[in-house]
C-alpha cells in the first residue's frame, strides 16, 4: 500500500467579499517531493501557503498535513503539527538582537527539554549542514544576505522536520548563492527524504529543484506537472511566465481589485500626509 500524501489540499476556496482569491484548489504532495508553487504577483501564492501552514482559515475546502485535517484545528492543535515542519521566510526573519547561534537555538529552547550542551551540539550541527561552521557568535548584521538565508534554513531544520516550507528562498541572492541554497534543498530532499514546498519567482531555481510544479493564475491552478511537462505546456500564460517575456496574456498593468491582499480600504487624498513631514526648502 503506497504512503499517504504528506499534504493533501482538496477544493480549497478562499473569498474576500465576493472575490475568490483561491478557487477550488486541489493537489497532493508525496513524501520526498519538492513542489514548487509559482505565478505572478498577487496570484494567491502567499495566501495558499498561509492556508497550508494553518495561519489562515479557508472559506471552504480541506487541507490535510500528515493525514490530519488542519482547517478545523484550534491554534494549540495546529502548533503541535507545526513542530513537524520548518519554515524558511523570505527575509530570513532573524532576530537582530540575537547571535546566529541563538537564532538557530530558539526553536529548541521553545519546544524541547534538551540540555544546554545538547542544544549547543545541535546548533553546531545544523550550521555545519548549511556550511556555516564557526559563525555561532556573529550577529545577523555581521553576515551577508546569503548567509542570513542559510542561518534561516539552519533554524528551520533545528527540530529535524519532516516537511520544509520555503517562501522565496533565493530572493535577492546572486546566482552563486542561489545555487548554494538550491543544492542545500536538493540535499535535504534527495538524501534525507524531506518533503519541500517552495514558493518562488526564480525560474532557474524552480526548474533546478522541483520534482513537481504548480502555476497559479486568476485564483486557479492553470498548470501542474513535472518540470518537463511545465516546459512543454501549451498554455500561453505558462510560457510567458517561465521565459520572462513582457508580451503575452499576463498583463503589465494590475488592478487593485485583482490583488490577493486587497482590502476595501477607504481612499484618502495624498495631501493628508502633509502635516507628518517637514517641507524642505533649497
Amino acid at each position: 500500500m503506497p504512503d499517504s500524501p504528506v499534504i493533501e489540499v482538496v477544493d480549497l476556496v478562499r473569498r474576500f467579499g465576493d472575490r475568490a482569491v483561491l478557487n477550488d484548489i486541489s493537489f497532493k504532495v508525496n513524501r520526498a517531493e519538492t513542489l514548487v508553487i509559482m505565478g505572478g504577483s498577487g496570484c494567491g501564492k502567499s495566501t495558499l501557503l498561509r492556508h497550508i501552514i494553518g495561519s489562515m482559515k479557508p472559506t471552504s475546502g480541506s487541507v490535510r498535513i500528515f493525514g490530519e485535517e488542519i482547517t478545523t484545528m484550534t491554534e494549540r492543535e495546529i502548533a503541535h503539527v507545526r513542530r513537524r515542519f520548518g519554515m524558511l521566510f523570505q527575509s530570513g526573519a532573524l532576530l537582530a538582537s540575537l547571535t546566529v547561534g541563538e537564532n538557530v537555538a530558539l526553536p529548541l529552547l521553545q519546544h524541547t527539554s534538551l540540555s544546554d550542551d545538547e542544544i549547543e551540539e545541535t546548533v553546531r550541527e545544523r550550521l555545519r549542514v548549511v556550511g556555516l561552521t564557526g559563525f555561532e557568535n556573529l550577529k545577523p548584521a555581521e553576515i551577508s544576505g546569503g548567509m542570513k538565508k542559510r542561518v534561516g534554513l539552519a533554524r528551520a531544520l533545528a527540530l529535524d522536520p519532516e516537511l520544509l516550507f520555503s517562501d522565496e528562498p533565493t530572493s535577492g541572492l546572486d546566482p552563486i548563492m542561489t545555487a548554494v541554497v538550491d543544492q542545500l534543498t536538493l540535499k535535504l530532499t534527495r538524501e534525507a527524504g524531506m518533503t519541500a514546498i517552495v514558493v518562488t519567482h526564480d525560474m532557474t531555481s524552480a526548474f533546478r529543484i522541483a520534482t513537481r510544479m504548480i502555476m497559479l493564475g486568476h485564483g486557479d491552478i492553470i498548470a501542474q506537472g513535472t518540470p518537463e511537462e511545465i516546459r512543454a505546456s501549451p498554455n500561453a500564460e505558462v510560457q510567458q511566465f517561465i521565459h520572462g517575456e513582457a508580451d503575452g496574456p499576463i498583463p503589465l498593468n494590475l488592478n487593485q481589485d485583482e490583488h490577493e491582499d486587497h482590502r476595501h480600504v477607504r481612499p484618502r487624498p495624498f495631501f493628508a500626509i502633509r502635516g507628518r513631514f517637514h517641507h524642505k526648502t533649497s
